[in-house]
């Protein structure tokens, strides 16, 4: 496999049910242990909060495990939280830069109510509130570069920042020295773009990609149903790369050239375990990854 390819553990901090359950998940040394075991030779950061950034590497290194980018998320349509949001931003963003890493993926805050009840639908538009979401993304895309670290968009059903138009419109507003594209594959397809031709339209400003698949079957009943953003998770929208209905061959050969990272996310396991989920995607990333840029790892 290639180092520039990390799993992101997401996947243990759900139950079966599609609750997200952090607290009953299994200590993160033994995640990290699984997800290395599995295949893959790097993660998805975030540290928790009672843990120096230096424990933390050492945790990833007695892991055998490299540092991938972290995901930040603020409610960035509020005024009054965005002066808070921009010292997260700082400080998240330093803790990255201390493990070697020069991206993050950030997004708006999540959920958006109405859209968590209605998802992928752009429900309750509003141009003056994507204008101060854009704002505060601004403001926070500035403290971080500060830290030697460019934030990459990461559009996301649930949020303000959820439809193609949407994620056009914060891009032109915040100019790319502040801001990349960190595209998610199945937010794309579910809020009904195509994801290797948006990909296309933004490809000098990706600067990280979130591989998501997603089983179409689940999306139509999400729309039709409507079901609401939980309860199509629980129904296994997602599921792991290759076993749904994203065209990653189109989505990869729109990507040839590209030399940042990939993280593989799957919220709810679509396999027996999360463990396996892990397998079953590293296996998909040996396939179709490996040898296409950056140094090959015996897996």
């Amino acid at each position: 496999m290639l180092a520039q390819v990390a799993f992101n553990p997401l996947t243990w901090l759900f139950s079966p049910t599609g609750r997200f359950d952090p607290e009953s998940a299994p200590p993160l040394p033994e995640i990290y242990r699984e997800i290395r075991e599995a295949g893959f030779d790097a993660v998805h950061i975030e540290i928790p909060d009672s843990m120096a950034t230096a424990d933390y590497q050492q945790l990833l290194a007695d892991s055998g495990l490299a540092p991938a980018p972290g995901y930040f998320q603020a409610p960035f349509s509020d005024p009054a939280a965005v002066p808070e949001a921009i010292e997260a931003a700082k400080r998240t963003a330093g803790q990255h830069a201390e493990l070697g890493l020069t991206r993050i993926f950030i997004a708006d805050g999540f959920p958006a109510v109405p859209r968590l009840v209605l998802p992928a639908q752009g429900t309750d538009p509003d141009a003056a509130r994507l204008d101060r979401v854009a704002q505060g993304i601004g403001q926070a895309a500035e403290a971080m570069v500060a830290e030697g670290v460019t934030p990459c968009l990461h559009q996301h059903v649930g949020t303000w920042i959820e439809t193609e138009a949407e994620t056009d419109a914060v891009l032109a507003a915040v100019e790319p020295a502040l801001l990349l594209l960190g595209p998610d594959t199945g937010h794309l397809a579910w809020a009904g773009a195509d994801p290797a031709r948006f990909i296309a339209k933004h490809l000098d400003r990706v600067g990280a990609v979130h591989l998501k698949d997603m089983h179409s079957a689940v999306r139509t009943e999400a729309r039709t149903g409507p079901l609401d953003y939980g309860s199509a998770t629980a129904r296994h929208l997602w599921t792991e790369p290759g076993r749904g209905d994203i065209d990653f061959d189109a989505v990869l050969e729109v990507l040839a050239r590209f030399d940042g990272w990939y993280v593989v996310e799957v919220d709810i396991a679509d396999q027996p375990t999360p463990k396996d989920t892990a397998a079953v995607s590293a296996r998909w990333v040996k396939q179709h990854l490996t040898g296409r840029r950056g140094q090959e790892v015996t897996a």
